[in-house]
């Protein structure tokens, strides 16, 4: 459905910047698309060649132009140009072209961008609240000109598998929030990327003469808290209702900050809640192949952190709704990290970890943990590159008829393994997702489509839905939900050529779907502002902004 390209009514031309003014707005700016009757209307003679191009004709010029260029930075840096010059033009392209351009603008080129954000680093997109300016964030968010129903913040602490990227790390908020228009329809001008400079523990970035943050130590303890708490208040009395997304902070923060919020305002964790959700969905598809239950899984994770146990809790709520106890269920569920598997004996076990440390004899090897426990998947959430080696993935393979493997690391340099080790090393029976893109891979005279099991199938949907109800807290229901909803649009022809997700040109689908149920959930747990809508699919497809004209 079409919307206007603004929030708000789009101005009358009276009301409408004139001439470079509006050439220099891009959420106004159409370029060369303006009509002739507009061009005289608005004092645009003279500043744009005689020829009026139709969108799609500045959609191709685009895209060709893309492709010339000589590596994926680059791709990057140019989109973020158009982004900042013509808005709509810019998500026009990153709908219609979604396989192409997601790569691009979020993983795996964004973390690279955050590597190099300094260099690249060309006009303000989103707010940057440094340590500096404790006592007065409310006054920096009153500067953001734009109503805002949807925050994205990161602290830089830990950026994909990159680690501690600092305000670097705003390529981040404003890559996720740009899924969030382009996946799911949620309007740019409600989306606020937000960095919290709190300083940055890395070396190479303090002493790095081109770094745009706080040159300084990170903030911790009571004035991290402090200075957290203050933008979480400021925000909710700035934007009234808005929900807040923590992306890409450190386990000890992750944590801590999820729970301190999550029951008094509209609050999630992407890392934590939109990677279980789906992990979980991939899970509920390997199982459509194998005919299995999840109840009757034994699910192995190389990792311990926040991706871990978010997942691991879904599973055990999925198992148990299944009929297992909790403790049968959370027993099905263990975790590996550096220190070899996670058992309830070991000394210094950190809280999130508690739940999943069994009794056990101490295990170090990940390839030992598999012999011994024989888990019928594998899931990847360290960032070790190459940690599912060849003997891993063969002897998950001798176990399991169809060995599930979830390679669910990114960017690419820290995937667990390839889709053509994950195929090649189990004869061509693994049931695989990856976190970074894989091309298809030929194999025994059949083509293996592999397909991500990255977090923009879901957090999309999921803010979709909330923001649409005016949902007053985001549920770990509402995951659930998404989970089963993401699942059930895998078609047969998916899984028959091994893949789990589907196709992500029908991402906006997906989402709606998704936005669906989320809203469902919120409506029946009295969580929604008003009364459900009769129609509720007509409903979430009102509030999608579709990038026109």
């Amino acid at each position: 459905m079409n919307v206007p390209a603004r929030a708000n009514p789009r101005p009358q031309p009276s009301e409408m910047p004139r001439g470079l003014a509006l050439l220099r707005d891009p959420l106004l700016n159409k370029g060369t698309a303006f009509t002739e009757q507009e061009r005289d209307a608005l004092g645009l003679r003279g500043f744009l060649p005689a020829h009026v191009f139709s969108m799609q004709t500045q959609v191709e010029r685009v895209m060709a132009n893309l492709r010339e260029l000589p590596n994926d930075l680059a791709k990057y840096v140019a989109l973020n140009e158009l982004h900042d010059r013509n808005e709509a033009l810019f998500f026009r392209v990153v709908c219609d072209n979604i396989d192409e351009i997601q790569p691009l603008i979020y993983t795996p080129t964004v973390g690279l961008a955050c590597q190099r954000f300094g260099y690249i680093f060309q006009r303000p997109r989103g707010l940057f609240i440094a340590a500096c300016d404790r006592g007065r964030i409310a006054e920096l968010l009153a500067n953001w000109p734009y109503s805002t129903k949807l925050i994205v913040v990161t602290d830089g602490e830990r950026i994909l598998g990159l680690g501690d990227l600092g305000a670097n790390g705003m390529g981040i908020p404003v890559g996720k929030l740009s899924l969030y228009s382009a996946c799911a329809g949620i309007h740019p001008e409600l989306c606020l990327p937000v960095v919290l400079d709190v300083g940055t523990n890395n070396e190479a970035l303090l002493n790095d003469p081109y770094y745009i943050g706080m040159r300084q130590r990170r903030l911790s303890g009571a004035a991290y808290d402090e200075f957290v708490d203050e933008f979480v208040t400021a925000a909710r009395e700035t934007f009234p209702g808005v929900m807040i997304q923590f992306e890409d902070f450190a386990n000890h923060s992750a944590f801590r900050l999820l729970h301190k919020y999550r029951d008094i305002i509209p609050v999630f964790n992407d890392d934590i809640q939109g990677t279980a959700a789906v992990a979980l969905a991939g899970l509920f598809s390997a199982l459509r192949v194998t005919g299995g239950k999840l109840a009757d899984q034994t699910v192995l994770f190389l990792g311990a952190g926040e991706a871990a146990t978010g997942i691991a809790d879904l599973i055990v709520s999925a198992m148990m709704a299944e009929g297992l106890t909790e403790a049968e269920a959370v027993r099905r569920n263990w975790l590996v990290d550096s220190r070899g598997l996670v058992v309830k004996d070991r000394a210094g076990l950190t809280e999130h970890k508690l739940r999943y440390a069994h009794d056990q004899a101490p295990i170090e090897h990940f390839l030992a943990a598999i012999n011994t426990l024989k888990p019928t998947a594998i899931i990847g959430v360290a960032a070790v590159g190459g940690a599912f080696t060849p003997e891993v993935l063969q002897t998950m393979a001798g176990l399991n008829e169809r060995p599930i493997v979830f390679a669910l690391s990114n960017p690419t340099s820290k995937a667990e393994c390839s889709a053509e080790e994950a195929y090649r090393h189990t004869g061509g029976r693994a049931l695989f997702a990856c976190g970074s893109p894989f091309d298809p891979v030929k194999l025994d005279g059949k083509t293996f489509v592999p397909r991500q099991g990255n977090n923009s199938y879901i957090f999309p949907g999921v803010g979709l839905g909330a923001t649409a109800c005016g949902a007053r807290l985001v549920t770990d229901e509402m995951f659930m939900v998404a989970a089963h909803a993401l699942a059930q649009l895998v078609s047969q022809e998916d899984l028959a050529q091994g893949s789990l997700y589907p196709a992500l040109p029908r991402i906006r689908e997906v989402s709606a779907r998704i936005a669906e149920a989320v809203a469902v959930v919120a409506y029946n747990s009295g969580l929604a502002t008003g009364h459900a809508p009769n129609d509720m699919a007509a409903f979430i497809h009102s509030k999608m902004y579709d990038p026109q004209y």
